[in-house]
């Protein structure tokens, strides 16, 4: 009965402690055994989303896989916007645009010397045809050699890519301390990336701050 009567008071004090530290939190209610105890709901105003500092971030965009993206949410991309939204809150040290090319394709050769010339730095390959007429280029080993290559220049890595190839490097990332933050359309990204993640954003949340509002000349399309 004194050890029963001793785990009932001292569970009594760490839920008082926590009311405490938490005083204007919105209580849950939560039963042990007999006793009900409140604890505080905490989860809107502490995401691991929202920090104010982000240190040096470094910023990696799979460009095939937001191209995509922004088809299925119907806007296009302002580049400019986006990076600024990526990098906000910390110092941006380098954003990476990765893509597939075809050299022929002029309106695409247009678009990344824009990119080179407005704060990207583009990692290209040639993109490769297959038998049943579709193209790719696959360039997740460079993202994540590149991503672990940086680890140690910076604090947050903003991985703008759903691939679920990626969660290894991701993770390994992690263990270096580095902050890791995927950013993608919902529907498109692995479970098991962002299981990996720190923080998970979806494009369709952010969409209204990096969709392009009126065209221009230097906001050239991706395709």
């Amino acid at each position: 009965m004194a050890i029963t009567s001793f785990n009932k008071k001292n569970t009594q004090n760490q839920a008082w402690k926590q009311q405490q530290l938490y005083p204007e939190a919105t209580l849950l209610e939560t039963n042990f055994g007999s006793d009900t105890i409140e604890l505080p709901d905490v989860s809107g105003e502490t995401s691991i989303c929202n920090v104010s500092n982000r240190g040096r971030v470094v910023v990696l965009i799979d460009g095939s896989n937001l191209f995509y993206a922004a088809l299925q949410l119907g806007i296009e991309i302002d580049y400019s916007k986006l990076l600024y939204h990526l990098a906000k809150g910390g110092k941006l040290l380098r954003a990476f645009f990765y893509t597939g090319v075809d050299r022929s394709n002029e309106k695409q050769q247009g678009f990344l010397l824009w990119m080179r010339r407005n704060g990207y730095r583009v990692v290209t390959k040639d993109v490769v045809q297959f038998p049943d007429g579709s193209k790719k280029a696959n360039l997740e080993v460079e993202l994540a050699v590149d991503m672990m290559t940086l680890a140690p220049y910076c604090d947050t890595v903003v991985l703008v890519s759903g691939d679920g190839d990626l969660a290894y490097a991701v993770n390994a990332v992690s263990y270096k301390g580095v902050r890791v933050e995927v950013v993608s359309l919902r529907s498109m990204t692995s479970e098991s990336l962002i299981n990996v993640a720190d923080c998970f954003i979806d494009l369709d949340s952010i969409k209204e701050e990096i969709q392009k509002v009126s065209h221009s000349h230097s906001q050239i399309s991706y395709m």
